[in-house]
């Protein structure tokens, strides 16, 4: 079968401007918690959409530590390159994508680092070997030398650190992300799916609207 006659339905549910959440991080509190119910894999792996200041764009798949009023965070390395384009053009787009409910939630809005005491709280969290990655990883620069190079920082950052806490690296901390745009997808037959989306009314508030498919 080719690619271009890959296709099936979506018939697992509809969506409503009527019945969805007047506040849109709610409708997401919804969702999310019915994608973990459903015991999705990485039901917190989402797309993260940037761009540099010249327009050229680029995405991946990083993931979701926390969200609520404030917005949604995720870490990395600042010297990466979503850390490059979310420092020199401070917007992004963020996508999740539920295959299982047949379902996607598109989040768009401004982003600004998270403060060093919220970034060294979660750094304290993490699984020792992921505090040493941090160290040991100059994230999206080349390793001239192939893995052995990054093996061998490793090794010697568990030699430093051996008998004491790994600490949080400068280059390394949260991003949050306020949206201003949200947009729920619900799969349908016939390729007539339904789509609700939010908007910022400034200073408060939400307009809800539906986007053909």
């Amino acid at each position: 079968m080719s690619i271009q006659d890959l296709r099936r339905e979506y018939t697992q549910g509809t969506l409503d401007e009527a019945s969805v959440a007047p506040d849109p991080l709610d409708q997401f509190a919804s969702w999310y918690a019915q994608a973990e119910q459903a015991e999705i894999a990485d039901a917190n792996a989402m797309t993260l959409a940037t761009s540099s200041l010249s327009g050229r764009p680029a995405a991946r798949i990083v993931l979701l530590k926390s969200y609520g009023a404030n917005g949604f965070s995720f870490f990395g390395d600042f010297r990466s390159g979503k850390g490059k384009d979310l420092t020199a053009n401070p917007v992004a787009a963020l996508l999740f994508f539920w295959k299982e409910l047949e379902r996607q939630v598109r989040i768009v809005g401004s982003v600004t680092r998270l403060p060093t005491d919220a970034a060294r709280a979660y750094f304290e969290t993490r699984p020792r070997g992921s505090q040493i990655g941090a160290w040991a990883s100059h994230q999206s620069a080349e390793l001239t030398q192939g893995r052995s190079q990054l093996e061998s920082r490793v090794r010697a950052l568990e030699e430093e650190y051996r008998s004491s806490p790994v600490p949080l690296p400068p280059h390394w901390g949260g991003f949050l992300l306020s949206p201003d745009y949200y947009e729920f997808w619900q799969g349908r037959e016939s390729r007539l799916h339904d789509r609700i989306c939010y908007q910022r009314n400034a200073p408060v508030g939400w307009t809800v609207s539906r986007l053909s498919p």
